[in-house]
Parts: C-alpha cells; structure tokens; sequence
C-alpha cells in the first residue's frame, strides 16, 4: 500500500498574483479553471514551492512576492498518513527562507525535499529534449534529491567545491606561474561526490528506461522506438586521473572541463537523436512519457504516491494525446492530481466521462476562487 499524501487546505500571502487566498481541495482529480492570467499556473507553482522548496518557473524570489512585497507565505494543511500535517514557508527574498513542519523549523530546507514528492508537467518542458544538457541534468537531479537526501547533499557539496574550483582557475589566470596546489586540492574534494552522484544517476537511467519505453507506447500508440542514455565523462575513466589531465586545459579555459557538471541524457527515436528527427507530436508525447515515467519511478522508490500538477496540457496536447493521459489516470495508481484548463467545462466533461470523482475550482477577475464545486460520476 503506497503512502498517499493529501493536501487538504492551502493558504497563500503575497505568492506572486495571491494578496491572501485560502483553498480547500478534493483528495483525488482537482480541475483549476480561469482564463490566462487569473493565477492557474502560479497555483501549481506555490504546491511545488512547498514541496522543493523553490519555484518551477521563476528563478529569483523576488519576482514571486506580490506587488514588490518584502515577503510570502505558503501553508498547507496536508493529510499525511492519518495524520495532518502543517508545513508552513516563510520567505523574505534575498534575505531569509524559513521551512516549517508542524511549528517547527527545519535546520535546512533540503531536509525537507523528498518529504512531499511531486512531478509537475508544464508546456515549456519540451525544452528537456530541445535545449542544452543543462535542462536534462535539472531532470535527472529534481527525480533523485527527491528520493535520496544523501544525493542531494553530496550535489550540494560537489557544486560549492565546483565553484570555488572555478573562481581559483580565474584568479590564476591573472598570476602566470602561480602555485597550483589549491586547484588540485579542489580537484580531489571533486572526486568523492561525483563517484556518488555518477553512480546513483546510472542506476537511476537504467531503471527509468524500460518504464519510459513502456509509456510512450501507449501514449503514442507503439508507433516507433524510443530509448534513453545517460553519457557521462565519468563513464569507464578514472575522475581524478581525467581532473589531472585536464588541469592545462582548466586554466586556459578558466573553467572545470570534466566532472558530472556536464553529464548529459541522449534521448533516441526510431535510431536517431531525438531533439533532431522528432516531429512535434512526437515530442509532446515523448515529453509526457518521461514525466510520467518519472512519477512511477518516485512512486516505487518512495512507496509514496507524488502529487501530479499538469499544467495547462489540454491546448498543448492533440484530443488523442489527452484521451490517453486519462485513461492512464483513470487505470493506473496516482495520489492527488491537479489540472489546470482554460475551459471551465472541459476538464469536467473529461474527467466525467472517465467517471473520476473531481473538484472544480474557478478563478476569476481578482485571483478569486469563486466556487468550489464537487462533481461526482
């Protein structure tokens, strides 16, 4: 039996479009609907806010206070196992970031990651396949600091010792001849936590890609192949050997050149890269795959069933696309949805025919929640 986290009730200050909002939610299916603009999105935002302690879309906190406030809020009332739980975030941007469980404040807010898992799917993931490897290195660590407080500690670790490596090989650029006993230092402080990260994100790929191929046929119809590969610098080498090698290099670069920094995913169709020979429906359904597969992996690794927020994916999925999404819904095991839809009969209409039990929340002008309606089949 999996843990099923619920959040029953959440309360927003100052969180981006949100003066004060309070909002109850159902167990299961929770339809958000409001035209563009009117906060849909920026209430996913502020469940995976409380979740990962930071925001899917901004990257400064500053941008999330409402109207240039000097800070937010989230609290959320969450039904944990029998038992209701109260995690409170109190941030004042740039300055402090506060995580509470139960009245008490953690020491530091990565003891919280992993305690609420969740996956969010958004339009802009498309850019997981179409962007630089970065994008795909954020994938592979949002997945796994969930799981493993250890993975991410050793993340945190090995990019602090990255940086400070990084800002050495600046300054020695400045100082022809210079000792370099500092850099190689660093270089062995690298080791230790890149063998960890590198280890746990092979295991990671190999048990995520017969749940991923497995998706995309259904979700694509068993139209072509897909696979996933994780490719790394670390792969079959020695790291301290390679830091060594390269160490010329870094400083001419002024830059670490290997380490799991630059790790990457290659994602395959049909034999050949994806990012280039995939068609826009390919994509998309690719992308759903991965996060879905995602959430399965979180679900057996934790015996806990994620929270799912969907962002805005019915005009951004075909009909057929979106058919197969419920279904799965509908058949397989998830803990707590949210979908947001522009269309406040849409989602309704789906999830009925489905007969999934659902809540519909309405936003209005003024980042309202008007109604709460119940529906169920």
């Amino acid at each position: 039996m999996f843990i099923r986290p619920v959040i029953k009730q959440l309360t927003l200050t100052n969180f981006k479009n949100y003066a004060q909002e309070r909002i109850a939610f159902g167990d299961s299916l929770n339809c958000i609907t409001g035209q563009n603009g009117m906060g849909k999105t920026n209430l996913l935002d502020a469940i995976y806010y409380l979740c990962m302690g930071k925001s899917y879309f901004a990257q400064n906190e500053a941008q999330i206070a409402f109207h240039e406030s000097d800070f937010f809020r989230i609290e959320a009332r969450i039904d944990l196992e029998g038992k209701e739980e109260k995690i409170v975030a109190k941030v004042i941007p740039r300055r402090q970031k506060i995580f509470e469980r139960n009245d008490v404040a953690y020491k530091k807010i990565s003891e919280h990651v992993g305690t609420l898992p969740v996956v969010i799917i958004a339009p802009d993931d498309t850019q997981i396949v179409t962007e630089g490897s970065e994008a795909r290195r954020r994938f592979l660590d949002n997945t796994l600091c969930q799981f493993d407080p250890a993975y991410l500690q050793q993340l945190i670790v090995y990019e602090r010792i990255l940086d400070q490596r990084n800002a050495l090989l600046k300054r020695l650029a400045d100082q022809p001849g210079a000792d370099r006993s500092l850099l190689r230092v660093y270089a062995e402080q690298l080791v230790a936590p890149a063998e960890a990260i590198h280890k746990a994100r092979v295991a990671f790929v190999r048990n995520l890609r017969p749940v991923l191929q497995s998706l995309y046929e259904k979700i694509s119809g068993g139209k072509e192949e897909i696979d996933c590969q994780y490719q790394s610098q670390l792969d079959g080498a020695n790291f301290s050997t390679l830091l060594q090698q390269r160490e010329e290099k870094d400083c001419i670069l002024q830059r670490t050149t290997s380490g799991i920094h630059r790790d990457d995913l290659i994602f395959i169709i049909g034999g050949h890269p994806l990012k280039h020979f995939a068609s826009q429906g390919q994509l998309k359904s690719f992308v759903l795959s991965l996060k879905l597969a995602q959430y399965e992996w979180l679900k057996t690794a934790k015996n806990t069933l994620p929270f799912l927020l969907l962002d805005d994916i019915f005009d951004k999925l075909d009909a057929g696309r979106v058919a197969m999404l419920m279904e799965l819904l509908c058949t397989e095991v998830y803990g707590q949805v949210f979908i947001t839809d522009t269309d406040e009969d849409r989602v309704a209409k789906i999830a009925g025919s489905q007969r999934m039990p659902f809540l519909k929340l309405v936003i209005d002008k003024g980042t309202t929640i008007k109604n709460h309606e119940t529906d169920q089949q």
